[in-house]
């Protein structure tokens, strides 16, 4: 997930992104301990897309950038 996407989406969207990606990394990391079949680049995107969003709010709720909480 690009940066440009995640700030074009409301607060309440990036909610409830950051809940399922925080989900399915939880998944990821529970199923990389037991089976090693997995993708391992994908714990490493999911935690940027974490990452990214995190950010973006903090910047809207703490009025960087300009961002105003939508």
């Amino acid at each position: 997930m690009k940066i440009d996407e995640i700030r074009g989406k409301t607060d309440a969207e990036l909610d409830y992104e950051l809940k399922n990606l925080s989900k399915e990394l939880f998944d990821l990391r529970f199923k990389s301990g037991v089976d090693t079949s997995g993708n391992p680049a994908r714990i490493q995107n999911v935690r940027r897309a974490v990452a990214r969003i995190r950010t973006v709010l903090h910047e809207r709720t703490h009025h960087i950038r300009g961002q105003e909480s939508r």
